[in-house]
């Protein structure tokens, strides 16, 4: 019993154990924290990840896609169709996109990669739905369409009345014809008689923009006709657009606040060049209607992927009933490898590759793993700081208390005695100081957004801000395996750095002991 009692009566008295208490309480509290946090950034990460890519992808290798595309998902079927749970062909293939800034009537252009999808056959495969702007609430609470609504590339009402709002006024439209109706009459001075405006005179039935003001030659190409005879109806080509490929991120200097402006929103229209599959390849252009916009949360996807219904994609590439890729959802993940590898017999060799989603963003999720192990080696460290700590600690009371141990050993106590007080002392500061670090972690962890509130107040600036990371909270996912390796690390350590200072303790001689000055 002298055992259990000199360690405890050491572990309540001796303050100078505190300071090693509590960096074991920091370094595991600090391992607790960042490894939930990064967990829950991953998870998020991995989750938008594979919303798009679907669990498994068959890509052409060329261009021009596979022909036949009901023949190339039944080889699909026949190869694994007791896996697949849906699957939907896509076209993939690059293009710029052009857009008049509402507010400045400036025109801009960017690269985006054109996705041509079957709306209800892509929501099968991934959350589509969840992405799309109309399935969610917007600023007012308002939604637009209810989650038992399908997916389809039709305009809302709210949106068709605004695109006829715009579509009587003439510059607000990339496709002139001379059918459209003219503007209605105006007038100079309150009290004058209207003016009417003229119907723009055309010599052909295609027209270009002018080519002065220095844009690029896709801009200036011919513009498809309105065959339709209402001026209000959407093109042809419909589109969901990634939300930052159209939207930019300014400051208000009253609030200081970062506002989102779109520069085209449900119901405008871009225009898109892509290439056509021919030999060589030339370049086809036309007009399309915004029909939503999406976002999905990864940056890479929101700023440069644009939906497009696959139909009139292939029309315009050349490419009827051709396909490029095929994403297939399974029913039970784990199955993927079988799946891969039966698909890879069933085509021919060179024609497709067959993958998994995290085969296809394998570097970014290896450099997220890579991140990870790097931060808990570095935050490691600070509790190998703590033993140290205990190491010196205990070398200390050894040295103070060597009277003690002589006397403990001339009334009986072994060698093994002696050294079990020391190393149940250092299992002591690591149990408590390890208890500490997870209440204190997890605790941490669970009010950790209302701490970020309570720093952001405290400095003035958004520690956390949504727009950014384009989360509404800090994720976080606790894995209780990791809290207790976490643990039981710092145990070790602290038993470890007490083994040699209890060593030289069992090896003191009662006699010198005694004598010690």
């Amino acid at each position: 019993m002298y055992k259990l009692l000199l360690c405890l009566r050491y572990l309540r008295t001796r303050y100078i154990a505190l300071a090693s208490i509590i960096s074991v309480m920091l370094g595991v509290a600090t391992m607790i924290v960042v490894n939930s946090v990064m967990a829950g950034f991953t998870h998020e990460m991995r989750d938008r990840i594979h919303g798009f890519l679907a669990d498994v992808v068959v890509e052409s290798k060329s261009m021009n896609g596979m022909q036949d595309a009901d023949a190339q998902l039944d080889i699909v079927r026949d190869a694994a169709g007791e896996f697949i749970a849906a699957m939907t062909p896509t076209v993939e293939v690059p293009g710029m996109i052009g857009v008049v800034d509402a507010v400045t009537g400036e025109r801009f252009q960017m690269q985006v990669q054109l996705i041509g999808i079957d709306p209800n056959g892509k929501a099968e495969v991934g959350p589509l739905r969840d992405y799309l702007g109309n399935f969610q609430p917007d600023k007012h609470g308002k939604i637009l369409k209810s989650p038992t609504d399908p997916v389809t590339f039709e305009l809302t009402p709210e949106a068709m009345a605004y695109r006829r709002q715009m579509k009587s006024h003439a510059l607000r439209s990339l496709n002139y014809d001379t059918n459209i109706t003219p503007p209605a009459p105006v007038f100079d001075e309150p009290g004058d008689a209207a003016v009417p405006v003229p119907a723009p005179e055309f010599d052909t039935p295609e027209t270009t923009i002018a080519s002065d003001d220095g844009l690029p030659d896709f801009i200036n190409a011919p513009m498809e006709r309105q065959t339709n005879t209402d001026p209000a109806a959407p093109a042809a080509a419909l589109l969901f657009l990634g939300e930052q490929i159209t939207s930019y991120q300014w400051v208000d200097p009253d609030t200081g606040e970062r506002q989102i402006e779109n520069m085209v929103t449900a119901g405008d229209d871009v225009f898109i060049t892509t290439v056509r599959g021919s030999t060589p390849p030339e370049p086809s252009s036309f007009n399309a209607t915004v029909v939503d916009t999406f976002r999905s949360g990864m940056s890479e996807y929101d700023s440069s992927l644009v939906l497009m219904n696959i139909e009139e994609l292939q029309k315009v590439r050349g490419m009827e009933g051709a396909i490029t890729t095929i994403q297939i959802r399974l029913k039970d993940y784990n199955n993927a490898e079988e799946v891969v590898r039966r698909l890879r017999a069933a085509f021919p060799p060179g024609l497709v590759s067959v993958n998994t989603w995290e085969s296809k963003q394998m570097l970014l999720l290896s450099a997220v793993e890579v991140e990870t192990a790097i931060l808990n080696v570095l935050l490691f460290m600070i509790i190998a700081v703590a033993g140290f700590g205990i190491l010196a600690i205990f070398f200390m009371i050894v040295v103070e208390k060597t009277r003690d141990i002589g006397i403990l050993k001339a009334l009986g106590a072994s060698s093994n005695g002696i050294m079990s007080i020391f190393l149940s002392y250092g299992i002591g500061l690591g149990i408590v100081g390890s208890a500490a670090g997870v209440g204190i972690g997890l605790l941490f962890v669970k009010y950790i957004n209302q701490i970020e509130t309570g720093l952001s107040w405290l400095t003035g600036r958004k520690v956390f801000d949504k727009d950014i990371y384009y989360f509404d909270a800090i994720p976080t996912m606790i894995s209780p395996m990791m809290v207790m390796w976490v643990a039981m690390g710092a145990i070790g350590i602290a038993v470890l750095a007490s083994v040699l200072p209890a060593r030289r303790a069992s090896r003191l001689h009662p006699v010198r002991a005694l004598r010690y000055e």
